[in-house]
Parts: C-alpha cells; sequence; structure tokens
C-alpha cells in the first residue's frame, strides 16, 4: 500500500425501528469521531456479506437480535481523512433482545423529525437522508 493511499472500508448499518422511533447510537470518547450519533453496526469482515456483519455487529456491541426488512442500495463512499467508507443500510426490526451497550456512550429512541438534531457522523448523514425521504413518503410506523 502506498504511503499515502486511503484505507478503504466496508461497513453495514441498521435502521432499527419500533413503534414509530428510531435507535441512534452515540460513539465513545476513545472512538474515531468520538461522541459523534450513527447508526449501529460495524466494519465488514473477509468473506462476510452485508447481512451477516450486521447480524452479528449488532449481537456483539448491542445484544440484538433484529430481522432484516429492507435493504437499501449501499451509499456512495465516504472520504474521511484517513480512510473511505462505503455503507450498506438496512431497515430492521429488532426479534430479541434489549439495547446493552458495550461500546457506545449512549443511545436514543427518536421519531424521524428528531433525528436531523443529533451530531451525526459523516457518513451516516446520506443513509439519514435517504431514510428520511423514505419517512415522508410513508404513513405510521413503515417503512
Amino acid at each position: 500500500m502506498a504511503e499515502n493511499a486511503v484505507k478503504q472500508i466496508e461497513v453495514s448499518c441498521a435502521i432499527i425501528r419500533r413503534n414509530g422511533f428510531t435507535l441512534a447510537v452515540q460513539r465513545n470518547a476513545g472512538m474515531s469521531l468520538p461522541l459523534k450519533w450513527e447508526f449501529p453496526g460495524g466494519k465488514i469482515e473477509k468473506g462476510e456479506t452485508p447481512e451477516a456483519c450486521l447480524r452479528r455487529e449488532l449481537k456483539e456491541e448491542l445484544e440484538l437480535s433484529v430481522r432484516v426488512v429492507a435493504a437499501l442500495e449501499p451509499m456512495a463512499p465516504h472520504a474521511y481523512q484517513t480512510l473511505t467508507v462505503t455503507l450498506y443500510p438496512f431497515i430492521c426490526r429488532i426479534k430479541s433482545g434489549e439495547v446493552f451497550l458495550r461500546e457506545h456512550a449512549a443511545f436514543a429512541w427518536l421519531t424521524p423529525s428528531q433525528l436531523p438534531a443529533l451530531e451525526w457522523a459523516d457518513a451516516d448523514r446520506p443513509v439519514l437522508d435517504v431514510y428520511l425521504k423514505m419517512c415522508g413518503n410513508q404513513r405510521g410506523d413503515a417503512p
């Protein structure tokens, strides 16, 4: 890898819906992008599908088992200073478990209209935008 090459990673993230609310998690102070908000998920490992990654990461980080309702289109890569992130978002529902934070500083269940007020990680902003557009075209608890 060249000295000035930027590392590229692929990350799965979950837009978890429950009773009209959406889950957001806050990165802890020791993580990269400290205290920024994001949709939960994590780095896709070699040989792992985005959906399998999502299930593994949610179990490891939040003790949640989810049902994937829909896969959204992967986001265009977002370039940070030292790496480029491609996000693979999924709309999910909780099958079992309650949120238990193993790595994050905080979590919040918010209505779609409340989500933009958070200080989001830059790579998550396009996911949020797509999700909010979907919510604007739906009624009730959809998608």
